[in-house]
């Protein structure tokens, strides 16, 4: 299939092109390459699929030099007529849109970029997918929706009513306008809720990547809620299989969808929410204490409280994607940890 995959330079965006890749696809990428973390790490990871920082010119198409099957563009979501352009000129079978402003704390103090990425960007995707039909939307949410909820394990069959950060609100909001455009223009859409993506390439300003950079260091790392936070930490690999099978599985709308008793997770028009997590939560200060063994280093801890926008807990019901994919997450959580740790003392030679 020709698929665009938005948010390439990004961490589950570069994972997930190359699998593509490797299994034949054509794979045109775009990403923004903001200012948000390090861009050394974006052009990194862009540059591990053949696409040299100095051929990028926004707007212009880059030929990888690693795959025949894969171009690369700098584009912002934000700016539709090129969007549009891109769009009338490749004819996409899929797209998986990943790009977006990510971070829940970011949110606390940057909060417009949220709704120009996360709001604007996805409107301007789903009117791309509107008038240059697509077999299949998938697209990136996240389990910050579930917000105040408390039952657990997570279901993509509970009300996510009550967020906590304005990520989490333009994520649910994603939601909201992807069923509008299923139910309006017959386009299958399906959200993929992310739990607590780790490994390799990953962002620097995550719990992994900063625990580590700061143990290897010898300074002290935050550990909010006094370390008792549980997460459902899931290996990147183990999340990129989960998209390759949902973006080969487009809804088909459920007949059985009863308006009186209304399902979140499904609907009668093509659309579908799903969980991609581990179902398995870890408490941060086992998770930390995985990462000490790790690096043969004892971290230097300074407790604090939990900080707004954050949740005490989070755990993945995956279920239903099981059930329809046949997926299981296969990578324990020292696995994954002993191959990031492999990967930064690689890429920053320490």
């Amino acid at each position: 299939m020709k698929i665009l995959v938005t948010g390439t330079a990004g961490f589950i965006g570069f994972h997930l092109a190359k699998r593509l890749l490797e299994r034949g696809d054509e794979v045109v990428g775009i990403d923004s390459i903001n200012d948000y973390y390090d861009s050394s790490l974006k052009y990194g990871r862009l540059a591990h699929t053949g696409v040299e920082r100095e051929k990028i010119c926004y707007g212009s198409q880059v030929q990888s030099s690693t795959y025949a099957n894969h171009t690369f563009i700098q584009l912002k979501l934000e700016d539709r007529d090129s969007l549009l352009s891109l769009f009338r000129e490749n004819r996409f079978d899929c797209v998986c849109h990943l790009a977006a402003q990510a971070g829940v704390r970011y949110s606390l103090t940057n909060p417009h970029a949220y709704i120009d990425s996360n709001i604007t960007g996805f409107i301007n995707i789903l009117e791309a997918c509107r008038h240059n039909p697509v077999r299949h939307l998938t697209y990136a949410s996240s389990s910050s929706v579930y917000g105040l909820n408390t039952s657990m394990p997570f279901s993509t069959h509970h009300n996510v009513d009550h967020p906590v950060s304005l990520y989490a609100a333009s994520k649910k909001a994603n939601e909201l306008m992807a069923h509008c455009y299923s139910h309006l223009y017959s386009i299958p859409t399906t959200g993929l809720r992310f739990f607590t993506v780790y490994g390799p390439w990953g962002r620097p300003d995550m719990a992994l990547f900063l625990f580590t950079k700061a143990i290897l260091e010898g300074r002290p790392i935050d550990v909010f809620n006094s370390g008792q936070m549980r997460r459902d930490f899931t290996y990147v690999d183990d999340i990129a299989e989960g998209v390759i099978r949902i973006i080969d599985r487009p809804p088909q709308g459920s007949a059985d969808w009863d308006g009186a008793k209304p399902d979140p997770a499904s609907s009668k028009a093509p659309y579908k929410v799903y969980n991609i997590g581990n179902s398995s939560p870890v408490r941060l200060l086992d998770f930390i204490e995985a990462i000490e063994q790790e690096l043969g280093k004892e971290a230097k801890k300074n407790m604090l409280p939990l900080q707004p926008g954050d949740v005490e807990a989070t755990w993945a019901d995956v279920d239903d994607l099981m059930a329809d994919t046949g997926y299981r997450p296969a990578t324990p959580i020292k696995v994954g940890i002993r191959q990031f740790v492999a990967w930064y003392k690689d890429f920053y030679k320490v």
